[in-house]
């Protein structure tokens, strides 16, 4: 994809948030020529769920988490403080609209509009981050060598045939392994799992913190500029968005977008817009040196968690923690993980001496249907809403830059974003 830098006009934007989603939407605006500031509140860029996810890049990642069936399983998850799924009771009033909506989102014909749009989001999404990355930072960061999903019986792997039938539908390509070729691909992996879906499409990287940061240099060499700062609020001149008020002073800009993750709820309010926006709480713990040899990210479809082969060790990272941005993190959610990892791979220690790891807990920005919000303000044209990818923000997380930026130039976007509007709600 080759888009021409026009120098005419130049169009000041300031990007609220400065993760993948923020970095690469300042990637393509300035290839639009616009003149582009990145807010955000840390030190460095990618510091908040861009640092600790999962680090897949998958355009097979377009099936939704409300699925038909998953609410018998949720009584299960619950009565185990430790299981994939987790509410702190004291959190569940606030949830339970949420919850409600997701339960709804998951009707077999909501489903299938959901993978539809998510299908458009995620596609290429390794070629997208290689064309804004520098050779340098694409061949260090990015990995395309595919994606395993694995099940322990046949059984687990037939109950999850609308997931694979949609796949198919939507021409997403997989190879369905038995016992013997799997183990020949991830010799590391336990005799006891059986199954495994090959994605020969899909990639990762291999420290999601650093590709954000080598594509924030990108960005710097090319004219942008950093602002370390709280974005509080919008100043608006009747529908025009005169400027964005950081820590206690006003930048003057023509454009905003607001791809602040989580915490992008009071920005929406401001303009005027109701959108149901909550966040799951993930974690991840990172083992150095590890045992087991991977070759490519792998999830573990039974224990609901991704182990990712990274620049400084095994990444396990996954379960869903509902308790809202403030409660202080359980650790416990983090360190399952290792008796997880060591059932899907045997030869990882039982115990780990407290140097082999590090523990992360982050803020998924999650809608109930599990479609970020993509599109233009009540208030104005000129302030874009880019967040609430879920599980999937690292992936989409160039295109969705891309769909921002068509919106910033008032021009159509390049794919349906209808399913993404901010007035689904």
């Amino acid at each position: 994809m080759n888009i021409a830098i026009s120098m005419a006009g130049r169009k000041r934007v300031a990007v609220i948030g400065g993760g993948a989603v923020g970095v690469s939407t300042a990637l393509w605006l300035q290839r639009d020529g616009c003149e582009v500031t990145i807010i955000d509140p840390n030190e460095g860029l990618g510091e908040g769920a861009s640092f600790g996810n999962a680090g897949c890049l998958n355009p097979s990642s377009i099936i939704p988490m409300s699925m038909p069936g998953n609410l018998s399983k949720v009584p299960g998850w619950l009565l185990d403080p430790l299981g994939p799924l987790t509410i702190r009771w004291q959190y569940l009033p606030k949830i339970a609209p949420w919850l409600m909506r997701f339960v709804a989102a998951g009707t077999e014909p909501r489903v299938r509009k959901q993978a539809s749009a998510l299908k458009g989001l995620l596609h290429d999404t390794v070629g997208l981050y290689q064309e804004l990355a520098e050779p340098d930072a694409s061949q260090k960061f990015i990995k395309r060598n595919g994606h395993l999903i694995v099940y322990r019986t046949q059984a687990e792997y037939k109950n999850d045939r609308l997931g694979w039938q949609l796949r198919r539908e939507h021409g997403i390509s997989f190879d369905v392994l038995d016992s013997h070729e799997l183990h020949q691909l991830e010799p590391a992996l336990s005799r006891d799992v059986n199954v495994g879906i090959f994605f020969p499409h899909n990639g990762y990287t291999t420290n999601p913190n650093a590709l954000v940061r080598a594509l924030g240099e990108n960005f710097l060499h090319n004219g942008g500029v950093i602002k370390q700062g709280t974005a509080k609020d919008f100043i608006f001149q009747d529908d025009k968005l005169q400027g964005v008020m950081v820590n206690d002073t006003i930048m003057q800009t023509d454009a905003a977008v607001v791809c602040a993750g989580a915490r992008s709820l009071p920005f929406v309010r401001t303009c005027g817009d109701n959108v149901m926006l909550d966040t799951e709480r993930g974690y991840h713990i990172m083992i150095k040196n590890p045992e087991a040899v991977l070759n490519r990210s792998i999830m573990d479809a039974t224990g609901k968690f991704v182990a990712t082969p990274m620049e400084f060790g095994l990444r396990l990272a996954g379960t869903v923690e509902f308790a809202g941005l403030d409660a202080a993190p359980d650790w416990r959610r983090a360190r399952i993980l290792t008796k997880l990892g060591r059932a899907l791979f045997p030869s990882l220690l039982a115990d780990y001496p407290e140097e082999r790891l590090s523990l992360w807990m982050g803020f998924r920005p999650s809608m109930p249907d599990s479609l970020p919000v993509i599109g233009t303000s009540r208030r104005s044209q000129d302030v874009v809403y880019a967040f609430g990818h879920g599980h999937v923000g690292l992936a989409a997380g160039a295109r969705t830059g891309l769909l921002a930026a068509d919106l910033v130039m008032q021009r159509t976007a390049h794919i349906d974003i209808s399913a993404f509007s901010p007035r689904r709600f």
